[in-house]
């Protein structure tokens, strides 16, 4: 390897990571600041969060690579612009496609890794990712005892806490209300002030009250009146403890998120698209058994050749009917009419459904190797980008690159919504983006090879000023 070759490795390896950590780390805080509600206040342990952190990282891959790519590429070349280190390697005879060279093996061994990542492991990572985030969106809050309100956590009880300390277990207030229908409710605890905690293997939560009185009204001798007795216990301290060993983060088995697409590979994917396939025809096969059932047809032969003595069929036309005849047969055909529309209606929207099933099937799978290309694409614009622009770091680079992959991501989207609502094929609506950014990324790798001064600021300005002078000397 020349050593140009490896100076340009050493130069994009070091961006590539540090913008790939920084995009990660931007599209992880937005998934916090989207679930935040759903995560805090729920007594997860810190691993939870953690392994749901870390399976939301390996989804955003998808998103994070190209963006890096771009990004990288951008700030290598033109970095090396800028210090004028192309212009020494163009006077040393080398070209720029040359100088891309190692740039493009390096692009290619990355993009057959994100191909493998995208067909082997991140189907896996959003099986864990979609499924864990389930749950945990579905867990109740761990905030047992809110403040001026009944709260029925516990089964069996219902607790009011008047007021809580800023330290959350200093609790001043507190009525419990024992749950019991065969009962009818009667049991009654108040205490003005306690302390909550849980025990040291997290399955009870007691409540230690001070200074309070129980209420319990049970039936007397003869359980003629079910409040004839009261019974009243004063107390200074006591314990509640309510079981919370179920109230835990219960986990969803996995299998009941492997029908999602996202969590299929290319084999899974082919071989759902071919089944959902099989279902239409077969589908198809039984709406014809069942309308054919509905069609009247008369077949009356023509006269044959060798026969002298032929009768015609004589049958009466709907012309020559009466008019109650008449009646009675258009009443007839609007019910068989009716009977076969409604029997139609379900199964054709079952029909579109499934029509759509296959082109979700289809996308996903075009999307295995779009993420690939996108990364070569992406390059294809951030090098001679760079190598034009001639400006390194994280100024000028950021914001060409951010308006380039958001003109990516956004013809992307619009192609799998179009698919998603069968307005275009799979094929076309998941490869549209990187159709539309090759060829600008060939005609920016051709302007950088004949250094072409597209991003002059200086040319435009002599152009607009030439202009305008005409115009005034007009």
């Amino acid at each position: 390897m020349k050593k140009i070759h490896l100076l340009i490795l050493k130069s994009f390896i070091r961006p590539f990571l540090v913008t790939f950590l920084i995009v990660m780390f931007v599209l992880l805080m937005l998934f916090l600041f989207k679930y935040i509600d759903d995560l805090i206040g729920k007594g997860f342990e810190w691993y939870i969060i953690l392994e749901l952190m870390l399976y939301a990282s390996a989804t955003n891959v998808q998103m994070a690579l190209p963006l890096s790519v771009l990004l990288s590429s951008i700030m290598t070349y033109g970095s090396l612009g800028e210090n004028y280190e192309l212009v020494a390697i163009k006077a040393a005879g080398i070209s720029l496609r040359r100088a891309m060279y190692p740039m493009m093996v390096i692009i290619t061994i990355l993009s057959v890794a994100a191909f493998l990542f995208s067909d082997y492991m991140l189907p896996k990572a959003n099986l864990k990712y979609f499924s864990l985030l389930y749950d945990a969106r579905q867990q109740k809050s761990a905030n047992f005892l809110p403040e001026g309100v009944f709260s029925s956590s516990f089964p069996g009880y219902s607790i009011r806490v008047n007021r809580k300390d800023a330290d959350g277990q200093t609790l001043h207030g507190i009525m419990i209300y024992a749950k019991n229908a065969a009962e009818n409710n009667t049991d009654v605890l108040l205490a003005k002030d306690g302390k909550m905690y849980r025990t040291p293997n997290g399955q009870f939560l007691v409540l230690k009250l001070s200074d309070g009185v129980k209420y319990m009204e049970t039936a007397g001798q003869n359980n003629f009146n079910y409040r004839e007795r009261l019974t009243r216990y004063r107390f200074k301290e006591t314990e509640q403890k309510f079981d919370i060993s179920g109230m835990g983060l219960h986990r969803t088995p996995e299998d009941e998120f492997k029908s999602a697409y996202q969590m299929m590979n290319l084999k899974q994917l082919k071989d759902n698209a071919a089944m959902t396939k099989r279902r239409i025809d077969s589908g198809t096969s039984a709406n014809y058994k069942l309308i054919i059932s509905y069609i009247k047809y008369f077949s009356i032969p023509a006269k044959p050749a060798g026969v002298k003595n032929y009768i015609s069929a004589k049958g009466k036309t709907f012309a020559s009917l009466k008019i109650n005849e008449k009646l009675s047969t258009l009443a007839n055909a609007s019910n068989e009419a009716r009977s076969v529309q409604d029997l139609v209606k379900n199964r054709s929207e079952q029909d579109a459904e499934l029509k759509k099933n296959v082109q979700r099937a289809d996308l996903e799978y075009q999307k295995k190797f779009t993420l690939s290309a996108a990364c070569i694409a992406l390059f294809l614009i951030g090098a001679p980008l760079g190598a034009i622009i001639r400006k390194g770091g994280l100024g000028l680079p950021v914001v060409v690159s951010v308006i380039f992959f958001l003109i990516y991501y956004i013809i992307s989207t619009i192609g799998e919504k179009s698919v998603k609502d069968g307005d275009v094929s799979p094929l076309i609506g998941s490869w549209i983006a990187i159709i539309i950014i090759t060829p600008i990324g060939i005609f920016l790798s051709y302007k950088a090879a004949t250094d072409s001064a597209i991003f002059d600021v200086d040319i435009y300005k002599r152009f607009f000023n030439r202009i305008f002078k005409k115009r005034q000397v007009d």
